[in-house]
């Protein structure tokens, strides 16, 4: 390596500081906050799974993409642990394991962005497009595993500079680009490919969507844009920030050390956050949720909720934008 190399977007964690603030988040918050992150982000996560696996009968195209929605999270919580003992101890793992966690956020980040991407058009033909969606979706199944495997692909493409330039030294983890310039262009191509061009896309797709179901007169096209708003804004906000905090530092050779912290914990957050937006919002999740309590034996049969996802599956049947022809309602989470 030349002495112009650069390490990259953790540089921060080598820096000693003698601030209480500083002490406590890296000691106590944060690694308290990834634990938490990292159990209620496996429990929701393998329940999206076991659902989709055992208690789903119709099965949609949007299914498949929240499964393996969730099978990314699940990969990158399991590398939360590591990164936790980072943040309070330094990396002691070695050069492997150091690539690989980086390798796979990175994964993580760009096979959300894009599946959500994927679940948005999938919204947007049902929505915007109903006469042509009965024919598109008949080939649900072979195109859902067709497009899951490219953006998988895509998403590991992506990932492959982290493989290549992270490294290891004095008990840290992190990234050195040799010339220094490679850096910035890496990461601009990265952000921009990964990040923004499907949040562009998200954000052109639901402008349609929502001015046509604002002149849907039916009570579910409120619960739909709610969904719609809370699963954008979630991602937006827990992932944007710091992925601008990259950029910033890559571009500019300066950052905020705490700022760059927090957003990086709010990012990880985001991998336990669908379970939770699903329960609160998605009848269908906690009906199964309440089934898989019932086959365990913690819970009686609820027919309050029993009832709520009848009416729901009636209201969701009746929504049609301009004329009769069914479309998949988006509170089938």
């Amino acid at each position: 390596m030349t002495n112009n190399t650069e390490e990259s977007e953790i540089i921060y964690y080598d820096e000693e500081t003698s601030d209480s603030d500083h002490h406590m988040l890296h000691d106590y918050i944060l690694p308290v906050l990834y634990s938490v992150t990292c159990v209620t982000g496996l429990v929701g996560n393998l329940l999206i799974i076991i659902i989709y696996a055992f208690y789903e009968k119709m099965r949609t195209l949007t299914d498949t993409f929240m499964v393996n929605l969730a099978m990314a999270d699940i990969f990158f919580l399991c590398t939360l642990p590591f990164l936790a003992y980072q943040v309070a101890q330094g990396w002691i793992f070695g050069e492997v394991m150091c690539k690989i966690t980086r390798v796979v956020y990175r994964i993580n980040l760009y096979c959300s962005m894009l599946l959500l991407t994927c679940i948005t058009f999938d919204r947007f033909i049902s929505i915007t497009q109903a006469k042509k969606f009965n024919m598109y979706h008949s080939k649900k199944h072979s195109l859902g595993k067709l497009v899951c495997m490219i953006v998988w692909l895509v998403s590991l493409l992506l990932a492959v500079p982290q493989f290549k330039y992270s490294v290891t030294s004095n008990e840290n983890c992190f990234e050195v680009y040799d010339p220094p310039h490679l850096e910035v262009m890496v990461n601009s191509f990265q952000i921009t490919v990964g990040v923004f061009l499907p949040l562009a896309a998200m954000i052109f797709c639901y402008t349609f969507i929502i001015k046509k179901l604002i002149f849907a007169s039916n009570y579910q096209k409120h619960k739909s844009i709610k969904i719609i708003f809370m699963v954008v804004m979630a991602f937006i906000a827990t992932q944007l920030p710091y992925n601008i905090g990259i950029l910033c530092h890559v571009v500019y050779k300066t950052f905020d050390k705490t700022f760059m912290l927090i957003t990086e914990a709010i990012a990880y957050m985001h991998a336990c956050l669908n379970p939770i937006l699903y329960f609160f919002v998605g009848v269908k999740f906690r009906k199964n949720f309440w089934k898989i309590l019932e086959d365990l034996r913690l819970a009686k049969p609820n027919m309050e909720l029993s009832d709520n996802l009848k009416t729901t599956d009636r209201e969701s049947k009746s929504i049609s934008v301009y004329n009769n022809t069914e479309a998949i309602s988006m509170n089938q989470l």
